[in-house]
């Protein structure tokens, strides 16, 4: 959807030298994915965001939209595939939420009917009342409201691509990963291509499908996220995404991806000691989840209280002290299994019903395995 080719920039400097800001960058982002420009201050990164929809002209290379050479359309026509967040809001303090939203549409002449549905279906995607804020004003809204407004507006046009700069760093932390979490859910229903310049490597995990790292005006590695938590292109790399970057690698997991890779083993209350055992014993399990009839957990048997092979599970129950969701990634998952003083924790999904479990050994397993987490 979107290559760069040899892309560079540069700026006179006082003392008439050269200063290229941006320099041979070469990047590809297939259609529908998520690319995170990533780096300190000062690198590039926004220089190159600007030069896609040519806020700055390149100083020479390619800039390609689904195949198309930019450089041969006009501004206007150019920009009609983008929409365009930065990270002051710059909401129209006289302009009602819905006139905000629907400006792009309104130039464009979208009808009245039409601009009030998408600015209502917009609002519903980030968890805002239509009813309650659409004829209200930005300063009538907090912070990080009015920038899940900028967000929308971007897309209210309903432009292929997006292009984010730093949209979500004015934003507290509380709010800002409520509207990252909103911006997935989002970007799962819309499947735009989207590029997001960050400084933040937590976001760029969470958020991108591949990563670009620049330094000084160019790309050092880019990849997915987790080959480069797991496998840094050099010590620029591994030193900005930290030194925790294995525990990083953890943020990328859910525990339903894990719970689905076993086989779902359980018992019953009424299941005998005997049967329970003998599953265990096949499987190699220390434990065993028991269940009712509609798949929630009720707690567990151990292996050495099954060994004895009489009476039922309901006489050897142990309780469960704490679940996981499906949802939860595998860093979460640790840390809670270390607050419990746990191994293993079970799986349960948005119904609460069990569907698998995540244990210590498997994460120490995945973090020393050279493996992709997709």
């Amino acid at each position: 959807m979107i290559e760069l080719q040899n892309l560079c920039k540069q700026f006179p400097q006082k003392d008439g030298k050269m200063f290229n800001a941006v320099d041979q960058v070469n990047l590809h982002v297939p259609k529908g994915k998520t690319c995170v420009l990533l780096g300190p201050s000062g690198c590039g990164k926004t220089t190159t965001l600007k030069m896609i929809n040519r806020l700055i002209e390149p100083s020479s290379g390619k800039v390609f939209i689904n195949g198309m050479d930019s450089s041969g359309v006009d501004r206007v026509t150019l920009r009609r595939q983008f929409g365009y967040v930065i990270q002051q809001v710059g909401l129209f303090p006289n302009m009602t939420i819905e006139e905000n939203i629907t400006i792009v549409p309104r130039m464009l002449g979208w009808d009245k009917k039409k601009c009030r549905e998408r600015a209502r279906s917009l609002m519903a995607m980030v968890a805002l009342d239509a009813d309650r804020f659409l004829k209200r004003y930005p300063h009538e809204m907090s912070g990080g409201q009015q920038q899940r407004i900028g967000v929308i507006r971007a897309l209210a046009a309903d432009a292929p691509v997006l292009l984010m700069d730093e949209p979500f760093g004015a934003v507290d932390p509380i709010n800002r990963e409520q509207i990252q979490d909103e911006f997935l859910l989002m970007q799962q229903q819309l499947g735009k291509t989207v590029l997001l310049v960050s400084h933040d490597i937590d976001e760029a995990i969470k958020l991108g499908d591949m990563v670009a790292v620049f330094r000084q005006g160019r790309i050092v590695q880019c990849a997915s996220a987790d080959e480069i938590l797991a496998r840094p292109a050099d010590e620029f790399v591994a030193s900005f995404v930290g030194q925790d970057r294995s525990l990083k690698r953890l943020l990328l997991v859910q525990a339903g991806q894990v719970a689905a890779m076993q086989k779902t083993q359980t018992a019953t209350l009424s299941s005998t000691v005997a049967v329970a055992f003998a599953e265990m014993d096949d499987s190699e399990l220390l434990h065993l989840t028991v269940v009712d009839a509609n798949g929630l957990p009720l707690g567990f048997i151990k292996r050495r209280d099954a060994k004895s092979g009489k009476g039922t599970c309901k006489d050897y129950l142990q309780a469960i002290a704490v679940t996981s969701l499906e949802g939860d990634n595998l860093r979460v998952v640790l840390s809670r299994l270390y607050e419990h003083n746990l191994t293993w924790m079970p799986v349960v999904d948005g119904d609460g019903r069990y569907c698998g479990e995540v244990s210590q050994e498997y994460i120490t397993g995945y973090l020393n395995a050279d493996h992709s987490a997709s």
